[in-house]
């Protein structure tokens, strides 16, 4: 005993400060983002009609960025801008108003590719599908501005990486919506060609159950369903879609819509960007490659420079072609769903809250079954929120709530929002950093305005994420927010290209 007596007594002499030295720190739980907390705005948003990027019947010009051209002068990459369809609301909606809509719309769009993913069938010796695109209630969120035909028509289109077909409303309309601008007519247009029966088109049609033939014309018909109910119906055609400084693509197939039917609110139709033969990617292979690129800003950045006029706004944009992968990018795989080959899948391997991974959420949690099309994640550019498998958003959630302990949790949440919280009167909040973590190795560190948004004018932010109890998983665009989303079909991969917009 005495040697312990002896050692007790001389580390009671020790000074207190090299006792504190020798202590070490404990390291800190949580990382942590900060997010400036700025409420919606209660003021109406006056709509500025000079701020849309759009098409140009006059000059024959879309407001493309860049027109790259190789050594031979043959344009290798085309760049053009996309506008936010909350640029075409109703005038004097407000923030809150505008909100409202677009998780209603997601709903429903996010329903249909789940409805989609269910209903897949195996026939015969192969799999097949009904023709639904993810595009429900008109939601795709995105417009492009391209002209069609010869002398080129200006045409508003829904990006949809949901679906493959290119359609627009064509005159004469035997049923059509309001568009913005004027419908396309087939008979002024010098390119304009009908497709026959049995064309290699048309068999890409029958062969996900959306194509018809006209026995007295010979000609190809095509029909498109989507998760609501709307439909298209029309001829099919191929055509040439202009650029800017001349660029154009000649003889792409597409719908020409005469009967048409839904809620796509201004849109004169559709660019397919999915994976099947007769996505606009896929018939612009042989001169762009299989390479595309969008990036699509803030979702609140073109509400806010429409209000603020001196504002210089920010542009979402969409790239074909060589330029669009970027050279600093890191790459996961595409995966393939062949009963739902439309779809970009890809490897989502697991995720990071504050810095920790998430205990219990590996591949296995969202693992593509090839057997029977269930399960899987992919990307889309019209659904809104992400949607994660009901019991890996909970142990996300559950994560975000005990690194985010030290804010008030908002009771009763907001629409699909079961995890909001109390920020008024705040401007700065320290908030868990997010990452979604990709097969290869690449990790998508998402900044804090993609996760955490506000949905009132009171100063209540609510966690961007939902669960699903279907048989797919989504991530939405406003976690692809600020991101170069890139789909390399040439190589099968896909990359998110922080701070390369």
């Amino acid at each position: 005993m005495a040697p312990i007596c002896s050692l007790l007594f001389l580390l009671f002499l020790l000074p207190p400060s090299t006792a504190a030295v020798s202590k070490p720190k404990p390291p800190a739980r949580y990382r942590y983002h900060t997010l400036r907390a700025t409420p919606l705005s209660p003021d109406p948003i006056t709509r500025a009609d000079a701020a849309l990027p759009l098409f140009s019947a006059a000059s024959g010009e879309a407001p493309i960025l860049e027109l790259d051209s190789d050594d031979n002068g043959n344009a290798s990459t085309v760049r053009f801008l996309l506008a936010h369809r909350e640029a075409f609301a109703a005038p004097n909606a407000t923030a809150a108003q505008l909100l409202a809509h677009r998780l209603a719309r997601d709903a429903a769009r996010a329903e249909a590719i789940s409805v989609s993913a269910r209903n897949v069938t195996r026939a015969g010796g192969g799999f097949s599908a009904p023709v639904v695109s993810g595009l429900a209630q008109g939601s795709g969120e995105y417009f492009a501005s391209v002209g069609v035909g010869t002398p080129p028509t200006p045409a508003l289109l829904v990006l949809d990486t949901g679906s493959d077909v290119v359609w627009l409303q064509c005159a004469p309309c035997r049923q059509c919506y309001a568009q913005s601008g004027r419908v396309f007519d087939p008979r002024r247009s010098r390119s304009y060609a009908a497709v026959r029966c049995g064309a290699p088109p048309c068999r890409g049609l029958d062969a996900g159950g959306g194509g018809g033939c006209d026995r007295r014309r010979g000609t190809c018909l095509y029909q498109v369903a989507y998760g609501d109910g709307s439909v298209t119906a029309g001829d099919l055609a191929t055509e040439t879609l202009w650029f800017a400084r001349g660029a154009r693509v000649p003889r792409v197939a597409v719908g020409c819509g005469h009967d048409n039917e839904g809620l796509f609110v201004a849109a004169a139709g559709l660019l397919g960007l999915g994976r099947g033969r007769l996505s606009l990617p896929t018939q612009t292979a042989r001169r762009y490659g299989r390479r595309f690129s969008y990036c699509l800003v803030d979702r609140t950045s073109s509400s806010s420079s429409l209000n603020r006029p001196s504002a210089t706004p920010r542009s979402s944009t969409l790239t074909f072609g060589a330029g669009a992968v970027p050279g600093r990018a890191s790459f996961t795989p595409m995966v393939s769903n062949p009963r739902m080959a439309t779809f970009y899948y890809v490897r989502v391997v697991g995720f990071s809250v504050g810095g920790a991974r998430v205990r219990g959420v590996g591949e296995r949690s969202l693992r593509l079954d090839p057997s029977t099309g269930r399960g899987g994640v992919i990307l889309d550019s019209g659904t809104s929120v992400t949607r994660l498998a009901r019991p890996v958003y909970v142990a996300v959630r559950e994560a975000f709530r005990a690194a985010a302990g030290g804010l008030r949790l908002a009771p009763g949440g907001f629409s699909l929002f079961d995890t909001c919280y109390d920020l008024r009167g705040r401007r700065v909040v320290k908030v868990p950093t997010v990452s979604v973590h990709l097969a290869g190795g690449a990790e998508v560190a998402l900044p804090p305005e993609n996760y955490l948004i506000p949905v009132d004018t009171r100063g209540t932010f609510c966690l961007a994420l939902a669960g699903t109890d279907g048989g797919v998983s989504i991530v939405g665009n406003i976690q692809q927010q600020g991101f170069r989303v890139v789909f390399d079909g040439d190589r099968q991969r896909v990359a998110l290209v922080p701070k390369s917009c």
